[in-house]
């Protein structure tokens, strides 16, 4: 009997997210604030839950693919759901503060 691996913790998940980036803007996703939340649950199942800078964001499918395959990397992962949301919107105010001092914001 093959054991499965324990899922990733949602603290791990956003960590490995941060490869991700924004090609327009070239700071990685969870920085800028657009990851909105993470939930795995304890039988695998992540669900992320993120929005882009803008609607019509050109880079839009990019990003969603690239934040799916990251988290379907993780051992004891069994799927993985996005749920786009423009709601609250994205600003500044979601940004880390790594990302505000890279973009001027200080």
């Amino acid at each position: 009997m093959q054991v499965q691996e324990a899922p990733p913790t949602k603290e791990q998940v956003l960590e490995g997210l941060k490869v991700v980036t924004d090609p327009e803007i070239g700071i990685n996703v969870v920085d800028l604030g657009l990851v909105y939340d993470v939930e795995v649950s304890p039988e695998g199942e992540i669900k992320i839950t993120y929005t882009l800078t803008s609607l019509g964001c050109p880079a839009g499918a990019e990003i969603e693919a690239e934040l799916k395959e990251v988290a379907a990397s993780y051992e004891g992962v069994t799927s993985v759901t996005m749920k786009l949301t423009m709601q609250p919107p994205w600003g500044p105010d979601k940004m880390s503060d790594f990302a505000k001092s890279a973009l001027g914001f200080f």
